[in-house]
C-alpha cells in the first residue's frame, strides 16, 4: 500500500483573539479562526475574491511560537494536518467538521516597507 499524506499549509490572518487553555502538566492549547483569502475571475472576467475560514488548534511545544503574541489580524504561516472532529447539534443531529491540528506555526511580522 502506498504511504498517504496528511499535510495542509496555510498563510493567513487571524479572524478573532485565540481562546488559550491551560492544561494540567503545565502547556496549553490554543484554538483560532484563520481566514485564507483567493482571487479569481468569475465567467464574466470579473475579480472576486473568496475567503476561507479554517479552525486551526495548537499545543505549546517545539515549532510554536508564543502563544500570547498572537492576535485578531495576525498573519500566521501554518502547517499540520486535518482532523475530523464528531459533535451532536443542539436537536441531536450528529455532525462532522474539520479542524487543522497544527505542528508548526511562525507568525509573519510585516516589515513596513523597511
Amino acid at each position: 500500500m502506498e504511504k498517504s499524506i496528511n499535510r495542509v499549509e496555510l498563510k493567513g490572518n487571524v479572524g478573532f483573539d485565540p481562546k488559550i487553555t491551560s492544561l494540567d502538566d503545565g502547556s496549553q492549547v490554543m484554538r483560532l479562526s484563520l481566514a485564507t483569502s483567493e482571487t479569481f475571475k468569475n465567467r464574466k472576467g470579473e475579480l472576486q475574491e473568496e475567503t476561507v475560514w479554517h479552525s486551526v488548534v495548537a499545543f505549546t511545544g517545539k515549532n510554536m511560537p508564543d502563544f500570547s503574541q498572537i492576535k485578531k489580524g495576525s498573519v500566521l504561516s501554518v502547517v499540520g494536518r486535518i482532523k475530523p472532529v464528531q459533535y451532536q447539534t443542539k436537536t441531536g443531529i450528529e455532525r462532522q467538521t474539520y479542524e487543522i491540528v497544527a505542528a508548526a506555526i511562525k507568525q509573519i511580522v510585516p516589515n513596513n516597507g523597511l
